[in-house]
């Protein structure tokens, strides 16, 4: 959904395809709850085709990632849609294009118009580990905060992220019958630090 900067110094530009596969699946019974697994293993843009493997870090509904890309309070005639601030999934707020992100009273990273270069932040409460010392730089987060973590809006748990073993498969449960994720909704996928990437 946004350009992705490279550590190299190149980047894989907005529109790449993340291509995956149901590994399986099965319905909520006799107290059992629904679960589905994939993976998503392939990254596709330009002419070329990469292989990937990701882990899961959060999940938004479609009326999150719609909250996320309206404005918190409209434009008036005379200011740019780009100028406006929005409220990330997960707390942080983006100021305008070109703008500071902030995190509380800090400012974590750059709002960009189609979404916000941030770097990585643990979330050990919801699941997701610190990668202090690793992963520092400024990460394509599109419509995320640098801690979101987990699930927005959607009634399914990510039991397994895919960042352990096995690595690259995730899985989400619902104990309400099934597992609904709509068009529209956001993911954010990482790249497991086992990928040569």
């Amino acid at each position: 959904m946004q350009d992705v900067p490279l550590a190299s110094g190149k980047k894989i530009s907005a529109g790449a395809k993340v291509i995956g596969q149901v590994i399986s699946a099965s319905a909520a019974r006799n107290g059992q709850a629904a679960e589905t697994t994939l993976r998503f293993n392939k990254l596709e843009f330009g002419h070329q085709s990469v292989s990937v493997n990701t882990s899961l870090r959060a999940l938004a509904s479609m009326m999150e990632v719609e909250g996320a890309q309206v404005p918190a309070a409209g434009t008036d005639r005379g200011t740019p849609w780009a100028w406006t601030t929005r409220n990330l999934i997960g707390g942080e707020v983006a100021y305008g294009q070109g703008g500071p992100v902030v995190h509380g009273g800090d400012i974590v990273g750059e709002s960009l118009f189609s979404g916000v270069l941030v770097p990585p932040m643990a979330n050990p409460d919801s699941g997701c580990p610190s990668d202090a010392g690793r992963n520092t730089r400024l990460q394509a987060f599109w419509l995320f905060a640098s801690d979101a973590c987990g699930v927005y809006g959607i009634d399914v748990r990510i039991t397994h992220s895919g960042r352990t073993p096995p690595l690259g498969e995730i899985t989400l449960t619902s104990g309400n019958g099934k597992i609904e994720i709509r068009s529209g909704s956001g993911m954010l996928l990482t790249v497991n630090s086992d990928n040569p990437q």
